[in-house]
């Protein structure tokens, strides 16, 4: 077997529910949980009762979504699941960063992803914005009917065939149907924001100012980052921060994890939507998902062979 990597979750991924199984089964999850309960109380509640709608607003999902993915990564750690590198898509690098020890421990990295949620929140408030899966084109296509609007943008390279944009609500729905009209699909996602685009500027600034009185340090493992689809290196902070309005750069990262000898991809936290993706990507990789207490079990079973 070659080398394991970590997927963490982003936003999208979540649902009512999520996490409940690792807290019950899983000290090492269970403290995760109990970190983001001192920094920010009711995340744990959020999680487990909280309502689709409250869920989908960026300010919760983002802290509900890095607790319960790196919830799901401690059980592996604690059932003896080491990773060799890992990856997270949008907020899911900063779970994947907090895993991989580039903060003092789980609660900075969970405080971080506090006021990052928030500062994405107030520039989608200031910036109102919105977000389309495009499906059935090539990329160069998707790029070309962006540059007929003023304010869309490509944003997730995910997979071959699958390109996100993002740009002012206003547009949104009419490149929808310049999509529709030139053969492609186009489906609306659930997220709070345009993000990854230049409507996000004043949250990447914000963030990268609040990083730069963190004490962030290279991670322990190598750490795969969106913004340069290549492990991190100096400047670290700067790489973090300016993802935040960078697009996601999802297919070359995995597409460089592979070259790089990672044949195992675990996904951690709610949702399968990375492992649909990684298999459109590298469909010859072993892929597994972790987000409850059955799933570690069968993770184990199959990586211990």
């Amino acid at each position: 077997m070659g080398k394991i990597a970590f997927l963490f979750a982003g936003q999208g991924a979540q649902y009512p529910g999520m996490g409940q199984s690792l807290c019950q089964g899983s000290a090492a999850a269970r403290s995760v949980f109990e970190a983001a309960e001192t920094i920010r109380p009711g995340t744990q509640a959020q999680c487990f009762s909280g309502t689709a709608e409250e869920l989908t607003v960026t300010a919760n999902t983002q802290p509900c979504v890095f607790a319960v993915d790196l919830a799901a990564a401690r059980a592996l750690e604690e059932a003896g699941i080491h990773a060799d590198g890992a990856a997270g898509f949008s907020l899911g690098e900063v779970a994947a960063l907090t895993f991989a020890g580039s903060f003092a421990d789980d609660a900075a990295g969970f405080s971080l992803v506090v006021a990052r949620g928030r500062f994405m929140q107030a520039a989608n408030e200031a910036h109102p914005g919105a977000m389309m899966a495009v499906l059935k084109m090539e990329n160069k296509q998707v790029e070309e009917i962006c540059e007929k609007f003023d304010h869309v943008w490509p944003v997730n390279y995910n997979c071959p065939g699958q390109l996100v944009v993002a740009g002012e609500s206003a547009e949104i729905e009419p490149f929808g149907a310049a999509i529709t009209a030139a053969g492609g699909r186009a489906k609306r996602l659930a997220v709070g924001g345009g993000f990854h685009s230049p409507l996000m500027h004043e949250a990447s600034l914000a963030f990268e100012e609040l990083l730069e009185k963190s004490d962030m340090k290279a991670p322990g493992i190598s750490v795969y980052a969106n913004y340069t689809a290549a492990p991190y290196a100096e400047p670290l902070r700067a790489t973090l921060a300016r993802q935040i309005e960078n697009p996601v750069r999802w297919q070359q990262t995995i597409e460089r994890m592979v070259a790089d000898g990672f044949d195992t991809f675990v996904e951690v936290g709610p949702g399968k939507t990375l492992s649909g993706l990684v298999k459109r990507i590298a469909p010859r990789t072993q892929i597994l998902r972790v987000e409850d207490m059955d799933m570690v079990t069968a993770a184990v079973q199959t990586l211990r062979g």
